[in-house]
């Protein structure tokens, strides 16, 4: 059995992007550990979210340790950093927040729980943080640079599939053409330039079955995802088109593209000193 770090930027990430190859892992036996670099400050709060005398941060680290708990994390950490903002806020220039963070520092702080833990694995983003955040590039430097620093021997990068996700909307908007506002937000879809092409992938884990946990891990995080938000609306079908796979890269490895390995795991034996 191996231990697997996923690194995240803000509380609900770890849901969204990773939660069922997390639950995956727990669930045959891997040893999950779930970082979080940020408190998730900036985030906007569900009204009624944040009970008097507590601060969104607050709200949002134990929403953080409920979900850890739901997916099967034995461990569950804060980097200690503050929310950045979404990218050109004023919020990125805060000396506090992780987007201004040093690079070598943060890594070293994620370097030590990478070390406690002996870590095989860890998980970060790709180099665009998936859809550009300030927190989610500098998730993929620090921890990047944190896997050198400790030694830890596989990293992947939690991505999403480009070419996958024009394909689906092509799909959502058929037949929507004469609809102006549609149409447009189809066009923007086929040219999104969030994830990565599918020919860099190199994992695709089919987490169908786990949606459960997946979707009861998002639940948790109430002050940003409520039942009414466009993740707990969707139908189930639905659900499971856009989250029933998760998508990574490989750092170092061999080939990749189609076919897709499944398994996070399965050439463990072959990295191990």
């Amino acid at each position: 059995m191996a231990t697997a770090v996923f690194f995240h930027a803000h509380p609900d990430d770890e849901s969204i992007s990773t939660g069922g190859a997390m639950a995956k892992a727990a669930a045959e036996g891997h040893r999950v550990v779930l970082v979080c670099a940020t408190d998730g400050a900036v985030g906007e709060p569900a009204e009624g979210s944040v009970p008097a005398g507590f601060t969104l941060a607050a709200v949002r680290l134990e929403e953080l340790k409920v979900s850890g708990e739901i997916l099967g994390a034995a461990r569950v950490e804060w980097l200690g950093y503050g929310d950045s903002g979404m990218e050109n806020e004023p919020t990125n220039d805060h000396p506090d927040c992780f987007w201004q963070a040093d690079v070598e520092a943060a890594a070293e702080r994620l370097a030590v729980i990478l070390r406690e833990e002996a870590a095989h694995v860890i998980t970060v983003y790709d180099s665009r943080g998936g859809y550009g955040h300030p927190d989610h590039i500098q998730v993929h430097r620090v921890g990047h640079r944190a896997a050198e620093i400790a030694g830890t021997p596989m990293v992947f990068e939690a991505t999403m599939n480009r070419d996958r996700m024009r394909a689906l909307a092509d799909f959502a908007f058929e037949g929507a053409d004469d609809d102006p506002e549609i149409a447009e937000q189809r066009a923007q879809m086929r040219e999104t330039e969030m994830g990565t092409p599918a020919v860099e992938i190199t994992h695709e884990i089919d987490v169908s079955g786990l949606l459960a946990k997946k979707r009861e891990s998002m639940a948790a995080h109430r002050s940003q995802i409520t039942e009414e938000s466009f993740f707990m609306a969707m139908p189930h079908e639905a659900f499971a088109a856009a989250f029933g796979t998760e998508w990574f890269i490989e750092r170092g490895a061999s080939r990749a593209g189609e076919p897709y390995a499944g398994d996070l795991f399965a050439r463990l034996a072959d990295t191990r000193p």
